[in-house]
């Protein structure tokens, strides 16, 4: 089956728990539809660069699933019409990355983002 990250932001007004429900909510939509959730990420609350229905804030997630293209489209489907998501985000990948994402990795263990010149 193909593989695809997922990212999406919900209301900044709802609670943790609340958003975490939601990546189980559409965990148990695709796993109905033939596919299955690989990894989940809850990134927490963050600023975004505009605002988005009145709000400065959202709530964050991350999916990595293996799932059929029908199973991500009805998902998809269902979290347009979710009132409590604002965006979303899928891109199709040919290997799923082992460990954390980018986002939950510690400063530190990201290395240096440019060479120091002298």
């Amino acid at each position: 089956m193909p593989l695809y990250e997922h990212v999406f932001i919900s209301r900044q007004d709802l609670s943790n728990a609340q958003a975490e429900g939601l990546i189980e909510h559409f965990g148990t939509v695709l796993a109905d539809n033939g596919g299955k959730l690989v990894e989940q990420e809850y990134w927490g609350v963050k600023t975004m660069a505009y605002k988005i229905n009145k709000n400065r804030k959202g709530h964050y997630a991350y999916l990595r699933t293996d799932a059929p293209a029908t199973a991500v489209q009805e998902m998809e489907r269902l979290m347009r019409l979710h009132d409590d998501v604002m965006r979303i985000l899928t891109i199709k990948v040919d290997a799923h990355e082992e460990g954390p994402s980018v986002q939950m990795q510690k400063r530190d263990d990201r290395g240096d983002r440019r060479e120091r010149r002298n």
